[in-house]
């Protein structure tokens, strides 16, 4: 098993740089065929030789590896290949426009952008080509593994729809509850299982099990419990000859806040400036078509729970609430304008809290802030929910970058956990780098089913 894997990840090690490599030779071609010949034309104000190309190429290459390495365009075989296409065409957008600004500013004024168009476009296929081709060879090598699923009491309904979704690279095959006995169980992951999952089981049977099927190196897919998210971020300690684990009482150091709170006003200030023009035209639309107001606002909580009015541009109709009920946005809901369905689908609608972040209410990333009464009920149910206003509330974050619009508020909230318990600068930048991505996602805005909206008690994309 063990030689299987090693195989696995060496196979997918050498598809991905060969990838990087057919994608590095077209601007390579692009690069000594066009573009240096007009940079070099003057001899005296340019010349590279073999060093400088080799430099010129290299930057490419490790451009192209962090985009992709970033956004998962490396990951084949473990994302869905659409995902893993979206990701590796994002990310070539971003390098070639990086690169295209560099070259002119070698050439001292905008060299001409078709070449550049046009190899990107040929970069595109082949993604598409290449992705397809190493996708079908890793399902035809390597076969879904037959999984065991380990239950307690909580319904398995939403974990087995949620791996029905990737029925090429996982397998449920037999399903066992715990009350079976930790005994039984082991018996029966034996050797017909490739991995086990551990669905809300007791701590004690579940580090039982997690302790047999590390001896027996069998892979075990384990859903977090909130102090395992906690756990995730404790600093380990050798004051003694035993390893301590410390968890602090505060989430972010001073210097963290401090530089947190630099990139906030810089973005928002750069970003306010940047769409002002969409901003302003966002408005104008919204004004003409029904007469009511331009922004929508409504009271939400940030850290320590300090309540703050956030801003929207307002996408629903005016009397969208007129009994005073929040309700959460459903699939094609009426309330929603014309206008609104567009600014949504498109992120523009939460524009103006820009401004919320240049006041200080919020950060570019954190926990979505939640109405009070939102938060009174959610800590009825789960009295962990105040953790997460450890930090300030923020404009994305964890949950929306790797959740979807329908996910569970438990599941949000082990998701900002982990946000807050991992925190550092460059979690944040690549959080916003990963926030750009979900743009172009529908499942990060679409709404939920009509039969959920009483059973979901979100405050995200709700207006009243």
């Amino acid at each position: 098993m063990k030689r299987l894997e090693s195989v696995k990840r060496m196979i997918v090690l050498w598809l991905n740089f060969a990838g990087l490599i057919f994608h590095t030779a077209v601007y390579a071609y692009l690069w000594f065929a066009y573009y240096y010949p007009v940079i070099s034309k003057d001899t005296f104000r340019f010349k590279f030789y073999k060093n400088g190309h080799m430099l010129m190429i290299a930057i490419y290459f490790v451009l192209l590896f962090f985009f992709f390495h970033t956004y998962g365009g490396l990951k084949v075989g473990y994302l869905k290949p659409m995902e893993v296409f979206f990701s590796q065409v994002f990310s070539l957008l971003f390098v070639n426009v990086i690169t295209y600004l560099q070259i002119s500013l070698m050439n001292n004024w905008l060299v001409k952008a078709e070449y550049f168009v046009g190899a990107t476009l040929l970069q595109f296929i082949i993604a598409g080509l290449w992705i397809f081709i190493c996708n079908m060879l890793y399902r035809k090598v390597f076969p879904p593994r037959k999984m065991l699923l380990v239950y307690g009491e909580r319904s398995i309904d939403d974990i087995l729809r949620k791996f029905a979704t990737r029925k090429d690279k996982y397998n449920i095959v037999s399903c066992i509850n715990i009350s079976e006995g930790v005994d039984k169980i082991k018996e029966e992951i034996g050797e017909r299982f490739g991995a086990v999952v551990l669905w809300d089981i007791p701590t004690e049977d579940r580090n039982k099990l997690l302790k047999y099927c590390y001896g027996q190196s069998i892979r075990v897919y384990m859903m977090p419990k909130i102090p395992d998210v906690l756990v995730q971020g404790s600093d380990q300690l050798h004051l003694f000859d035993t390893p301590i684990l410390l968890t602090r009482e505060y989430a972010l150091t001073v210097e963290q806040r401090m530089t947190k709170r630099f990139i906030d006003v810089v973005c928002a200030l750069l970003l306010i400036v940047i769409t002002s023009p969409i901003m302003l035209l966002t408005a104008i639309c919204i004004k003409c078509y029904d007469k009511g107001p331009v922004f929508y606002k409504q009271v939400r909580c940030t850290m320590g729970g300090k309540e703050f009015w956030i801003m929207k541009f307002r996408s629903m109709r005016v009397d969208a609430e007129k009994d005073g009920v929040a309700r959460l946005a459903a699939k094609n809901d009426s309330r929603i304008t014309p206008i609104g369905k567009f600014i949504r689908a498109v992120r523009i609608d939460e524009l103006p809290q820009l401004f919320n972040i240049l006041s200080g209410d919020m950060s570019f990333i954190g926990p979505r802030p939640e109405r009070p009464e939102i938060i009174k009920q959610y800590v009825e149910e789960m009295p962990e929910f105040v953790f997460r206003m450890k930090v300030k509330a923020g404009l994305a974050g964890y949950a929306q970058v790797y959740g979807k619009y329908n996910t569970t508020p438990y599941d949000k909230l082990k998701l900002d956990l982990s946000y807050i318990e991992n925190y550092s600068v460059w979690l944040d930048i690549k959080l916003m780098l990963l926030t750009l991505k979900i743009l172009i996602k529908a499942e990060s805005t679409e709404g939920v089913e009509s039969s959920q909206v009483t059973a979901m008690k979100s405050s995200d994309k709700t207006e009243e």
